[in-house]
């Protein structure tokens, strides 16, 4: 079944704040559509679920110029503040105390409201029908 997911730059545009996204490598899977099959992934959204952080499936950060099939990237719902104790609690997860990731397949970024602000035209009514039109 189809379903529709939001990218990540539009989720931040609408929260109006920088936030939080993971992607998953592709380099350690033959193929972008087996991201439900990643045992890591799997074990992020358990743990997010167990800690009763909300999390949700988003695209990336929208382009006009490329086309991308849905590869397992997650939103966080926890702001980027390092004072902030969910965001601690993740980053401390996610990361090792010298910022390297503890999983090999795992991004982990920080969308800034800035640069989700260069796209903020994708968000004019019909937009993304008028790109569609005349791709």
């Amino acid at each position: 079944m189809p379903q529709l997911l939001e990218y990540i730059d539009a989720i931040a545009r609408k929260l109006k704040r920088d936030v939080l996204y993971l992607e998953f490598l592709r380099a350690q899977r033959p193929h972008r559509a087996d991201y439900r099959s990643l045992e890591t992934r799997s074990r992020i959204m358990q743990w997010l679920d167990s800690e009763g952080i909300e999390w949700r499936e988003c695209g990336q950060l929208a382009s006009e110029t490329v086309m991308r099939s849905y590869a397992g990237e997650i939103f966080i719902n926890v702001p980027f503040d390092e004072t902030d104790d969910q965001y601690r609690k993740v980053q401390a997860f996610l990361e090792y105390p010298d910022c390297t990731m503890r999983f090999d397949d795992v991004r982990f970024y920080v969308v800034t409201l800035e640069i989700a602000m260069k796209n903020a035209h994708h968000d004019e009514p019909g937009f993304w029908e008028r790109w569609a039109d005349n791709f």
